[in-house]
């Protein structure tokens, strides 16, 4: 939901807010992966597939989230295409807070509960039709609330690490995003379209996101090319 930002598709406005997430549905070896007890069970399923001629190495693997095959990463697949540096920046920091509070949790025997992939494709749903807009269900304590909610949640949940890894300033980004009515890059398109009606509008608006924040000589070589 926080990144939002492919309402439209071959010019025509799709009524999802990440149709790039249809998109990628098709192909095999995408979305939420099933859960591997342990890393030696994710090289087995790696392994099969390569020896059966499936795949030729681990990164024809397309989840939402994996185990980078050669490098000791967690890879994050699940976001929509980032229309700016800053919120590029911003949901990176998300990404790598995340990781460092489950791993600060698991170091003194703690975890988060795990969830059936049924639920979390019902709020994938969701997200990727009304991004923050969303509703969605909390699984865990049985209750239902707003993607903002859930999103601010998540933020005060990595809190504690933030500070530590010096992602205050982009970890705030996305607070502002969240009370900003058009926050995310879907929305900012739409609110464009519905005042226009000229799709060429929204192209011009991705355009200039896109190369703000880039040193003024670069543009110009962009220009020229």
């Amino acid at each position: 939901a926080l990144s939002s930002n492919s309402p439209f598709w071959a010019g025509r406005f799709t009524g999802l807010k990440s149709y790039r997430t249809v998109v990628w549905k098709p192909f095999p070896r995408s979305g939420i992966p099933e859960i591997f007890p342990a890393w030696r069970d994710f090289d087995a399923y790696v392994q099969a597939l390569i020896k059966s001629g499936s795949i030729d190495n681990g990164k024809k693997i397309w989840w939402d989230i994996r185990p980078h095959p050669f490098f000791n990463t967690v890879e994050f697949r699940v976001f929509d295409m980032p229309g700016s540096i800053d919120n590029t920046m911003a949901i990176v920091a998300l990404c790598q807070a995340l990781v460092a509070k489950l791993t600060r949790l698991n170091n003194v025997g703690l975890w988060t509960p795990l969830l059936s992939n049924h639920f979390i494709e019902e709020n994938k749903w969701h997200a990727m039709r009304f991004g923050l807009d969303a509703e969605v269900i909390d699984y865990a304590q049985v209750r239902r609330l707003g993607m903002r909610e859930s999103i601010s949640e998540l933020l005060d949940f990595v809190d504690d690490v933030v500070d530590d890894l010096g992602s205050r300033t982009e970890i705030n980004y996305l607070r502002a995003v969240l009370e900003d009515q058009h926050g995310t890059g879907a929305d900012q398109q739409i609110a464009i379209y519905r005042e226009t009606g000229n799709i060429d509008d929204v192209i011009k608006f991705l355009m200039r996101e896109t190369m703000k924040g880039i040193p003024t000589e670069d543009v110009d070589v962009v220009r020229a090319m």
